[in-house]
């Protein structure tokens, strides 16, 4: 493809980390089919395909969008924290899974705390570097784009940063689920509460911001102006689905 061939041209270090976490998400799909062995009400390899495989289109992203900054020494150091940080923190959800362990909120021996926070020093890294990349975009004032383009760019970033700042509030809670506990039915794959509010729907389309909003901004928009709507009407969306977690109503009720 031709998107793919461009991507390598722009950044062979994410080009080939993502494929990376991409086949190991497939991986972890196959696997579902040949393991019976569950953790929290699921299979236990659904939450590392879930983890590799986001995080394989964010790191495509990256590596696409990260080619618009003038700063070329910073995108190198960008692009080498991100493959460090996300590497061992899909590491330690796949590890986890192997040892028939949760990955998040699991603090019931020593080395579970140990891993558990880990991977938190690992996401601390990733989200400071994202929020350096997020503040290149804005300093430059120069780009080889339309404005509506560059714009979505940062906003997506923006609304990014914020949603993957919610991490914070489930690790507040120990918990994702808001009005009952972890492991209750859900939908399929995503697992997401059929019978509570969960905060990992909020987070998720907030997060994806990153692929939508550029997309939004190069395709749709034709002014500065219409991309900021866009991103506003989109950013309401995910806050009004925040707080219908937070009062404990599930997404279709």
């Amino acid at each position: 493809m031709k998107f793919l061939h461009e991507l390598r041209n722009r950044n062979a270090l994410l080009y080939w980390f993502g494929w990376y976490n991409i086949l190991a998400g497939i991986i972890c799909l196959l696997l579902i089919a040949f393991d019976d062995v569950h953790l929290m009400g699921i299979s236990r390899w659904i939450k590392p395909a879930k983890f590799f495989l986001s995080v394989g289109i964010m790191v495509f992203t990256m590596g696409w969008i990260l080619y618009y900054l003038q700063a070329k020494k910073s995108v190198v150091t960008i692009s080498y924290l991100i493959v460090i940080s996300m590497f061992f923190e899909n590491g330690i959800i796949a590890l986890q899974a192997i040892r028939r362990e949760r990955s998040h909120f699991n603090v019931t021996n020593s080395l579970n705390s140990m891993l558990f926070s880990l991977m938190g020093i690992f996401i601390l890294v990733f989200t400071l570097t994202t929020i350096y990349a997020t503040y290149l975009f804005f300093r430059q004032k120069i780009f080889a784009i339309s404005p509506s383009y560059y714009w979505g760019i940062r906003m997506g970033l923006l609304l990014f940063i914020l949603f993957s700042l919610e991490g914070g509030l489930m690790l507040s809670l120990m918990s994702h689920t808001v009005g009952g506990r972890d492991g209750e039915p859900g939908l399929p794959l995503v697992n997401w509460s059929t019978n509570y509010g969960d905060l990992r729907i909020s987070h998720f389309l907030g997060i994806h911001s990153l692929q939508l909003l550029p997309l939004a901004g190069y395709y749709i928009a034709t002014s500065i102006k219409q991309i900021i709507l866009l991103s506003v009407l989109y950013f309401l969306l995910v806050i009004a689905l925040l707080v219908q977690a937070l009062y404990s109503i599930p997404l279709f009720f």
